[in-house]
C-alpha cells in the first residue's frame, strides 16, 4: 500500500523548484496558489492511498494479520446458527460473520466460530475473545451505551419482536390464559425482561423457568416442563418448522417488544465497526441494485457512477477508506451475494416473510445510506 510520505515528499520537491518564481507581487501570489493546489492534490492522493499500518485500529490489524476473523455465534437457532449435518456452521447470521471476513481478507471461509450462550455473549466482547459477534442479539441502549457490553452495533439486519409459543393441547391462546402457568426461556436475555414487564402490568407475575440455551427451553415446551415458550418470534417460527410435529405447536398473535437484531463489535476499534456496518449496508444495496452473486460479473464495467462506487470499480475509492480493499464488496456478493440471498437461502425455507425485514422500496424497513 502506497505511504502517504511518498506523496508529500513529491509536492515538497516540486515546491522547491517554484522559488526562483516568486519575485514579484503577482508571481508570489500565483506561487501560492499553485503551492496549495498541489498541497491539496497530495493530501487527497494521501487519504485514497488508504491507511498505513500504524493508522490501523486494533482489531482491523489483529485479523489481517492474523489471517481470519473470530465471530461469536450460535449453533443452536435453525436458519440463523446451526450446524449441518456435515459439521459445517450455516444460516443467515453465519453468512454476516463470512460477508466481513470476505471483505477483509477476500474469503469467505476465513472464519473461526465461536460457540456462545447468551449469558456468554458481553464478556467474550468486552475480554477481547471474538472479532465480532453475529447471533440473533437485540440492540439495546444500555448494551449500547453501558459498560458492561463495551459494544457497537452495526445495522440491524432482521427487525424482530418477542412472541410466545405453545403447545395446542394446552387451550391457551392469550397472555390472559398465561395467569399462573409456567413459562420457559434462556436466561442472559431481554426476553425475561420483556416478559415480567408485560405480566406485571396486567398483575399476572408468571412463573419463569430459565435455561442456558434457547434449545433447552423449546425442548422443556415439548417435554411438558412449562406451559409457554417466549424468545423471537423468528426463532420460534424456526423451531416450530423444525419440530416433529409442527402442528401441535401454536404461536400467538401478540408481540411483546421491539427486538432489532444484528452483528455488534467492540468499542476499541470504530474502524472494524465501519467495515461491518458498511458491509451489511453494501449487501442490502445490492439487493437494491438487483446485483447477486449469480450475476456480479455483468455489473463489472457498468457505467453508472453509483454502481462503480459500490463496487470499487475505475479506482473509485471505496475500501480504502476502512484500511481494506477497494473492492471488498465484489469479494461480500460474489462470494456470500446480497442480503436477500442470504435471506432465501436459510429463513424462507422456514416459511419466514420478508415482512419488514424487506427493502424500503417495498414497503419494508431495510435502507442503506448511499456509497459516496
Amino acid at each position: 500500500m502506497p505511504k502517504q510520505g511518498a506523496e508529500q515528499d513529491d509536492a515538497a520537491q516540486t515546491t522547491r523548484g517554484l522559488v526562483p518564481l516568486l519575485r514579484t507581487p503577482a508571481r508570489l501570489m500565483a506561487g501560492l496558489l499553485l503551492f496549495a493546489l498541489l498541497v491539496g492534490v497530495a493530501f487527497v492522493f494521501a487519504q485514497q492511498a488508504g491507511r498505513t499500518p500504524q493508522q490501523l485500529g486494533p482489531i482491523t490489524r489483529a485479523v489481517l494479520e492474523r489471517g481470519y476473523l473470530i465471530c461469536g455465534v450460535t449453533d443452536d437457532l435453525p436458519g440463523f446458527g446451526a450446524l449441518t449435518d456435515a459439521g459445517e456452521f450455516a444460516g443467515f447470521d453465519i453468512d454476516f460473520c463470512r460477508a466481513v471476513a470476505a471483505a477483509m481478507l477476500g474469503d469467505s471461509a476465513a472464519v473461526e466460530f465461536v460457540v456462545l450462550i447468551p449469558e456468554e455473549r458481553a464478556a467474550a466482547l468486552s475480554e477481547g475473545r471474538i472479532d465480532m459477534l453475529s447471533r440473533n442479539t437485540t440492540w439495546t441502549y444500555t448494551r449500547d451505551a453501558g459498560a458492561e457490553w463495551d459494544a457497537i452495533f452495526g445495522p440491524t439486519t432482521f427487525y424482530d419482536g418477542q412472541g410466545i409459543m405453545v403447545l395446542m393441547a394446552s387451550g391457551i391462546r392469550s397472555l390472559r390464559d398465561l395467569a399462573a402457568r409456567v413459562l420457559c426461556t434462556a436466561r442472559g436475555t431481554t426476553t425475561i425482561e420483556n416478559m415480567l414487564d408485560v405480566m406485571e402490568e396486567r398483575a399476572m407475575p408468571p412463573e419463569i423457568i430459565e435455561f442456558d440455551e434457547v434449545s433447552q427451553a423449546f425442548a422443556a415446551l415439548l417435554d411438558g416442563q412449562c406451559d409457554a415458550f417466549t424468545t423471537d418470534r423468528s426463532g420460534l417460527e424456526a423451531y416450530r418448522a423444525t419440530a416433529p410435529d409442527p402442528g401441535q405447536l401454536v404461536i400467538l398473535d401478540t408481540i411483546l417488544s421491539k427486538e432489532p437484531l444484528g452483528p455488534l463489535s467492540p468499542q476499541s476499534d470504530p474502524q472494524f465497526a465501519d467495515i461491518v456496518r458498511w458491509t451489511v449496508y453494501g449487501m442490502i444495496q445490492a439487493e437494491e441494485t438487483g446485483i447477486t452473486s449469480q450475476n456480479i460479473d455483468a455489473f463489472m464495467n457498468s457505467p453508472r457512477r453509483s454502481i462503480q462506487r459500490l463496487l470499487g470499480l475505475n479506482d473509485t475509492p471505496s475500501g480504502v477508506y476502512m484500511g481494506i480493499p477497494n473492492d471488498f464488496m465484489v469479494q461480500v456478493i460474489r462470494q456470500v451475494g446480497n442480503y436477500g440471498e442470504v435471506f432465501e437461502r436459510h429463513l424462507t425455507p422456514l416459511g419466514l416473510q420478508r415482512g419488514l425485514n424487506d427493502l424500503w422500496i417495498n414497503g419494508g424497513l431495510l435502507y442503506a445510506p448511499p456509497f459516496r
